[in-house]
């Protein structure tokens, strides 16, 4: 018979109980919904969310999470997100193989970066400021690229196999959109919480002029982070334009708005508050499950925005309690 004895059960302190208030609400938004809505959590609705609701939010904003964990919002990947996608259908169009329009749409994300790269490192702009220039910007662009924004719609003949791959391709039974986040996800999850640069990346997010001053090239960490978000995020435009075989001009501005808020909604998962990945993705499910679930009980449109609304305020409410206990 062992002598040791049992330790005596802790309860959970609250203030644990509360920083989980994003999964809960999650829960609480399923469990509500399935039993409002029969056809809401079904195999073929939770499917047809994840692949045209949540996928490219999650795409955009974990863009937008590498943005906030240095410490700032990038306001153009909604512009990353057109350009990438008007360059690649503009290739697809012009004749070019899909590999090559893949690379064009890349390369105008990766243009996107280096606009703000130029106006945060070596013009020491603010990266909200910077950013919100290359937003304008980037719209005139898509003007002066379109006649005024009209619709860029690719061919019948152009539409190859490679392209329907790209925008309703499968591996293993999972649509590549999903593919994609898992992998970025795993990515900027390692960067972020194992790597130095990550570290460093905190770093300058929690205070910026600390991390100057313990010799952390602050404005190179910043070029890098917002070169890598218009990268992704013209990804995800590229992923749009071949779904509908089209280029919808300002498209991307849709994800602006829910990738700010799931990156932010993201960091009450964090006991430090900072954005991070397992956050941001379930912010964004958050986002698309409460739409449809809004959606399917018939709910108007603007009633939806406040139903959403009411949600974000009541997650945000139990993580700062939680923080405040725990401070």
């Amino acid at each position: 018979m062992s002598l040791a004895r049992a330790r005596p059960s802790r309860p959970i302190p609250l203030a644990e109980l509360l920083r989980f208030g994003l999964p809960a609400m999650l829960a609480l938004v399923l469990a509500v919904f399935s039993a409002l809505a029969p056809g809401f959590l079904t195999v073929a609705n939770v499917t047809g969310v994840l692949v045209n609701s949540v996928a490219l939010t999650a795409i955009v904003a974990l863009a937008m999470t590498l943005a906030v964990a240095s410490g700032g919002t990038d306001l153009s990947v909604g512009t990353a997100v057109d350009l990438g996608g008007l360059a690649f259908i503009a290739a697809v169009s012009a004749g070019q193989p899909v590999a090559l329009a893949v690379l064009f749409g890349l390369l105008a994300g990766i243009g996107t970066g280096l606009c703000n790269a130029l106006l945060i490192a070596r013009l020491g702009i603010t990266p909200f400021l910077a950013t919100l220039g290359t937003l304008f910007i980037g719209h005139s662009l898509q003007q002066l690229a379109t006649d005024g924004g009209n619709p860029l719609y690719v061919p019948a003949g152009r539409i190859t196999p490679a392209l329907a791959f790209i925008g309703h391709g499968t591996g293993l039974g999972v649509p590549l959109a999903l593919w994609l986040v898992l992998g970025l996800g795993v990515g900027i999850g390692l960067l972020l919480g194992r790597t130095r640069f990550g570290r460093e990346v905190l770093a300058v997010g929690v205070q910026a002029p600390v991390a100057l001053y313990s010799g952390l090239p602050v404005r190179r960490i910043l070029a890098l982070i917002y070169g890598a978000s218009g990268v992704i995020a013209a990804l995800a435009g590229i992923l749009l334009s071949a779904h509908v075989n089209a280029y919808v001009p300002y498209a991307g501005n849709a994800y602006l708005l829910d990738s700010i808020g799931a990156a932010f909604i993201g960091t009450a998962l964090s006991r430090t508050g900072r954005a991070n990945v397992p956050g941001t993705l379930l912010g964004v499910a958050l986002f698309g499950f409460t739409t449809n679930g809004l959606l399917l009980i018939g709910w108007n449109f603007y009633w939806q925005q406040v139903g959403t609304g009411v949600l974000i305020l009541l997650t945000l409410i139990l993580a700062f309690a939680g923080r405040g206990r725990s401070g």
